[in-house]
């Protein structure tokens, strides 16, 4: 299987400070809120978002990570450690890295569904654009037209070293 990179730490990095900056721009009015990662690298991206809003604007970010089994979401049971009235008239940004079918982003949002939001933004590095599910990314590093039997595989564990391949 041949991997081609799509993208190197330093394309990562100007794409997660679009990112911020977008985010930072539809809420510029907002004193707080709350960045939701899909872990394992939704949360990697969510807190690298974190930190670059918070060095360019003054909102308060509240980190969550929310965790489930991807490949089979029915069978956990997901649940986030703020309450309905913690999340009351709150901005939330969900984070994920790759859009793949939209199953995993529309699974974390569902989470917040219930709660009284004033919004809900979705974000990803890399849209796929095969959604199967009706979500999509609101603020969107990469879009890639890729063939169904093609993955996007993006490494986020170390600052400097991040890559995002298409095999």
């Amino acid at each position: 299987m041949t991997k081609t990179l799509i993208l190197n730490s330093k394309q990562i990095e100007q794409k997660i400070n679009r990112i911020a900056y977008e985010i930072y721009e539809n809420n510029y009015d907002e004193k707080d809120i709350v960045i939701a990662g899909i872990a394992a690298n939704g949360y990697l991206l969510a807190k690298r978002i974190a930190d670059v809003l918070q060095q360019i604007s003054k909102i308060k970010v509240q980190l969550l990570e929310i965790s489930f089994d991807k490949e089979n979401p029915f069978t956990t049971a997901v649940s986030i450690k703020l309450s309905d009235k913690e999340l009351k008239n709150k901005v939330v940004i969900l984070v994920d890295d790759v859009l793949n079918s939209g199953k995993t982003l529309i699974f974390g949002a569902k989470l917040f569904l219930s709660a009284p939001l004033k919004r809900l933004t979705t974000a990803v590095l890399v849209d796929r654009g095969h959604n199967r599910y009706p979500i999509k990314a609101d603020v969107v590093g990469l879009s890639l037209s890729t063939t169904m039997q093609e993955h996007i595989t993006v490494e986020l564990n170390k600052k400097g070293k991040e890559v995002a391949y298409l095999s």
